[in-house]
């Protein structure tokens, strides 16, 4: 299997349509609700496919249509739990029993070799997601064209294959395929939302390693203008509400300094080695500056019971004192074994004894994503044991990687780069150099108040004189000698200059 680097998905070389035999089973998964008319449509342009009918099911997962959705030659599911086109493309996803997905709005028509463009692509690599070439139209028959910011970022991007790790951007539910394997891998799709549903599970394929591929082939047409292009305003109003804490690579939607996310963007697994030390290097990665940082903290917690027990002579008094100290904190968890960061897209393990700088994270995670690495190991200490260090991983990329055999690390570098830098460059430190956190950090974010109320002062003194200026501006010339003062002559200046 080909070994794509990033999202370049030009090493792949796809047979042309008509010239090879399939073999792999396609379910096309339909969320249908009150659309009689368009559904029947959608449905007869799939009868004409030229991919194998032998290998293909269609599947309307009906969402409460009133009446029930009917129709000779496809099977029909009802939504019995929830609501809405998250709700409808999971049912019609635990029902299907293709080897691939392919989803399809009831607004579309395709082109007769439209799905097996599609199946192409998945005969080639296991981790593929195929998006079609959707054109808007007012009437079948028209060319039509993408929207604007489809056709924009595939031009800036060569067809997403410089689109990196935004590439899940375009994923939409119009017509796009997954090997139904890697579907479940990412957990489906999330039946708690009615839109934006696509591009939360796109991001999250991201994270599972998935290849994101267009192909202009995959011709289909859209009937009528998307919810998108005549009410972008209100989409964006309503889906940015929860997007922000599902997808951490939305960063402009996490701006605000002290809300806590559901998903973190950055994972940071500790051990717990000893109550001080373990604490040391917690606190320091939940005082850092990337404040969607969460921690999980390994140890072996099954061990701790109600029983009677000696308080202060407990031989799993350091441990039990760690849970004490976090078991309330959001965004701290308690692991048995070395967690996945999925579906965060970074995950950071700090090795007993150091603790993170107030950057730390920042910097990590701003030196991979400015050389699209998928590791940055960090070298600590040097002994006779040998070389201490802390790793950040991308999580699309280690996903990638255990999807073929051999070393981890080397594939990934492969695929995606790595790169080895100094603790001290990126402010590493021994947890017993480490200054306390409630010392220097309160401080420094005293004298930023300070400062902040000076900036307020200085602001109104400089609204308070621009009015003065534009008072005496506005007055008749005073004699030379009654205004001899810097006043006067930054009034003549501003009249020299208009």
């Amino acid at each position: 299997m080909t070994r794509v680097r990033h999202n370049d998905w030009g090493a792949l070389r796809p047979p042309a349509i008509g010239t090879w035999q399939p073999a792999l089973t396609v379910s096309v998964v339909i969320p249908a609700y009150n659309c009689a008319s368009a559904l029947a449509r959608t449905v007869a342009a799939l009868s004409g496919q030229t991919y194998p009918a032998a290998l293909t099911e269609v599947i309307v997962a009906d969402d409460g249509s009133d009446p029930p959705v009917d129709l000779p030659g496809v099977r029909v599911v009802r939504v019995r739990d929830g609501w809405g086109r998250g709700a409808a493309r999971e049912t019609g996803r635990l029902a299907a029993t293709g080897d691939v997905i392919h989803w399809l709005d009831a607004d579309m028509v395709l082109a007769p070799d439209h799905l097996e463009a599609h199946m192409r692509w998945h005969h080639l690599i296991d981790h593929a997601v195929v998006i079609g070439d959707t054109r808007f139209v007012d009437e079948l028959g028209e060319e039509g064209a993408p929207t604007e910011y489809t056709r924009k970022t595939l031009e800036s991007t060569r067809m997403l294959k410089d689109a990196g790790w935004s590439a899940y951007l375009l994923h939409t539910g119009a017509s796009t395929s997954v090997r139904a394997d890697l579907l479940d891998r990412t957990g489906g799709v999330d039946a708690r939302l009615n839109m934006a549903e696509d591009t939360e599970l796109g991001y999250r394929l991201a994270q599972a390693g998935a290849v994101f591929i267009p192909d202009a082939d995959a011709r289909a047409w859209h009937v009528g203008p998307s919810t998108v292009m005549r009410r972008e305003k209100d989409v964006h109003r309503h889906n940015w509400s929860f997007l922000g804490d599902l997808v951490p690579d939305l960063r402009w939607l996490r701006n605000h300094p002290r809300r806590r996310w559901l998903v973190p963007y950055v994972r940071v697994v500790v051990g717990a080695t000893g109550y001080e030390r373990t604490r040391a290097g917690v606190d320091s990665a939940l005082a850092g500056t990337v404040t969607d940082a969460a921690v999980a903290i390994v140890g072996p917690w099954e061990k701790l019971t109600d029983e009677r027990r000696d308080s202060l002579d407990d031989p799993l008094l350091d441990l039990r004192l760690i849970h004490n100290l976090y078991q309330h904190e959001p965004r701290v968890t308690f692991v048995s074994g070395m967690p996945s960061a999925f579906p965060a897209p970074f995950l950071l393990t700090l090795p007993s004894g150091w603790v993170l700088g107030a950057d730390t994270l920042s910097g990590l995670i701003g030196l991979a994503e400015r050389d699209r690495l998928g590791l940055v190991c960090v070298a600590l200490a040097e002994s006779e044991a040998g070389v201490v260090s802390a790793r950040l991983e991308r999580t699309a990329a280690f996903s990638r990687a255990a999807l073929f055999h051999g070393g981890t690390d080397d594939l990934v570098d492969e695929m995606f780069g790595s790169v080895w830098v100094s603790g001290a460059e990126y402010g590493f430190m021994p947890d017993a150099d480490a200054e306390p956190l409630s010392g220097d950090a309160a401080k420094w974010r005293a004298v930023a108040g300070r400062r902040q109320d000076e900036l307020k002062k200085l602001k109104a003194e400089i609204a308070r004189l621009s009015v003065e200026v534009d008072r005496l501006s506005a007055e008749p010339d005073p004699e030379p000698e009654e205004h001899t003062g810097p006043l006067s002559a930054l009034i003549k200046h501003l009249r020299s200059t208009g």
